[in-house]
């Protein structure tokens, strides 16, 4: 451990008999503290998301290698679509910067992007110094067409809950990307 008593060794997380949750997380001092988690509906729920996120990235991951892509590529595509859909222009620099890449890795990871046909690198108009990073229609039609079913699903799901449930997932789903980041 690096002293960091914010990260769960997950060696050592234990699932009890009857379900309940242990692990245990290093103080300042390197003293282990034993933390729990009762069984019940939160954790079935848990439990629920956690196999969401695996199923998730499975599915990125048939996608990134059917198209001969690393699962980077598919995250940097994923992240340029929100940010468009958020009316954001992206630059490099804050392109890795929300993949957790350095410099010479996210230049490495448009230039890939950029030759595949993904992406485009368009000059600002007003500050021609300025670039930014555009997904490419064909490459927004390529996802559209292994992850739209599963899009469509979800929809579909959700069109079965009144306001009220859809403020709570909405609201569990915004707490969770809060914890995760």
């Amino acid at each position: 451990m690096n002293g960091d008593s914010s990260i769960i060794s997950l060696s050592k997380i234990l699932v009890g008999r009857d379900d309940t949750w242990r692990w245990s997380v290093p103080d300042q001092e390197g003293e282990e503290l034993v933390e729990r988690a009762e069984p019940g509906p939160e954790m079935e729920i848990v439990h629920l998301l956690r196999a969401v996120a695996v199923d998730l990235g499975r599915h990125s991951t048939r996608f990134a290698q059917r198209n001969g892509m690393h699962p980077t590529d598919v995250r940097a595509l994923i992240a340029l679509m929100d940010a468009a859909r958020a009316g954001e222009k992206t630059t490099a620099g804050h392109l890795g910067t929300a993949l957790g890449l350095n410099s010479a890795g996210t230049t490495a990871l448009v230039d890939r992007l950029e030759r595949a046909g993904h992406v485009r690198r368009v000059r600002d108009a007003r500050d021609r110094r300025k670039v930014t990073i555009e997904v490419d229609e064909r490459a927004v039609a390529l996802g559209w067409s292994h992850f739209g079913p599963l899009i469509d699903r979800a929809v579909d799901l959700l069109r079965g809950y009144d306001e009220r449930e859809l403020a709570a997932v909405r609201g569990f789903l915004t707490g969770m990307r809060k914890a995760a980041v």
